[in-house]
């Protein structure tokens, strides 16, 4: 099926045009993804609907890119308006499954796939990291195994030849991009430690069997309680639970014990609690866990030296953008986009630099490691 000389019997460009095309249809597939994932609902069941009256998309209506000018942004039954999002995940889809065929088409059909594919994780994760401020386990521990099992597929994803060569650099990348960000966020769990939101007037804090919703974010429990000393603390004008409220009282919360002013309790016995406080201080790494899982996902396609590369080139898009935000004085931007998206851009940069730069960049690269580590081998 991915033999050259059959792919090569219909001209190039042909195929450019049907990964454009493909690449939109994923695109539109990813726009599912995006939505449901983050909230545990099934993306296969039900089709393609309506989110605001449930109306069930025909496939006449369901055309990557047309459909969304066509019936200029809002659903056709109910009028609704429809996410630009959605027209640009599959614009942006498409043309990346097309940049990734002029790229790597010529080398290997197969490698250009596996490519799409890496795009495509790398897409769906950022888009649900800016949204909700979490990454799947779908896609950053699957993401590692799809990593894996390509670079084992097609061993040119590590620019080498043989399949032990790269999954040997595809697992190292896994280890460094994972080592690396879980240094970083150790180092930044001793430099701030902890992080005090200021609640709005009215704003009410959700906390529920997996996460803190805050009026304008939701942190998973596991970016906040990392250690057995990290603790939440906060005065509640009003705290409810299932069967009792409480008004005016000091609270505590690690994970494994809820204290109410002098009433503890076990937080796994407590479904829901609803809060109304005027701010609420939490531990924070400098990044969520979610983010080492995601680099190292990103190493597993790109390897060792590729994964160091990638997180400086997010690392340095980051502070860019956060600098810009700065000097626009925009509230916007200032924390409110996560890291995820900027490791993501350093991972689609490094996959599409020249052939040559890349090989410079990993050979600098690993001389710097034997440097310092001789025996080293990844």
């Amino acid at each position: 099926m991915f033999d050259p000389a059959v792919w090569a019997a219909v001209p190039f460009h042909f195929w450019s045009f049907v990964l454009f095309v493909f690449g939109t249809m994923v695109g539109s597939f990813l726009n599912v993804v995006i939505h449901r994932m983050p909230r545990n609902e099934s993306i296969v069941s039900p089709p393609s609907h309506c989110p605001h009256c449930q109306y069930a998309i025909p496939w006449y209506l369901n055309l990557p890119l047309f459909t969304w000018l066509f019936l200029r942004g809002k659903c056709r039954n109910c009028q609704a308006p429809i996410s630009i999002r959605y027209f640009l995940v599959e614009l942006l889809t498409g043309a990346l499954f097309l940049a990734a065929w002029l790229k790597y088409g010529e080398v290997s059909a197969l490698l250009a796939l596996c490519v799409c594919l890496f795009l495509a994780i790398l897409l769906a994760a950022s888009f649900i990291d800016i949204e909700h401020f979490i990454i799947p386990d779908e896609l950053t521990i699957g993401g590692i195994v799809v990593g894996l099992l390509a670079s084992l597929a097609v061993p040119r994803l590590q620019h080498v030849m043989d399949r032990s060569a790269s999954m040997r650099t595809s697992f190292f990348g896994v280890i460094i991009g994972a080592g690396v960000i879980y240094a970083i966020l150790r180092l930044g769990k001793m430099a701030f430690g902890r992080q005090k939101f200021e609640i709005p007037e009215g704003g009410l804090v959700h906390f529920n069997e997996t996460s803190l919703t805050l009026p304008d974010q939701e942190i998973p429990y596991e970016d906040i309680f990392y250690r057995d000393g990290d603790v939440i603390r906060f005065h509640a004008k009003t705290l409810e639970l299932p069967e009792i409220c409480h008004w005016n009282v000091d609270v505590a919360m690690t994970a494994k014990e809820l204290k109410i002013g002098e009433i503890v309790l076990d937080p796994a016995t407590v479904g829901m609690m609803v809060v109304n406080t005027d701010s609420i201080a939490i531990p924070r790494e400098a990044m969520g866990f979610g983010d080492v899982k995601f680099m190292a996902a990103i190493g597993a396609f790109v390897g060792g030296p590729g994964s160091v590369i990638c997180l400086m080139l997010g690392s340095v898009v980051g502070a860019i953008i956060s600098v810009g935000a700065l000097i626009l004085k925009s509230k916007e931007v200032q924390g409110k986009v996560p890291f995820g998206p900027y490791l993501a851009l350093g991972a689609v940069v490094w996959m599409f630099l020249p052939f040559e730069w890349q090989r410079e960049a990993a050979y600098s690269l690993y001389d710097l490691v034997h440097l310092i580590v001789p025996s080293l081998k990844w």
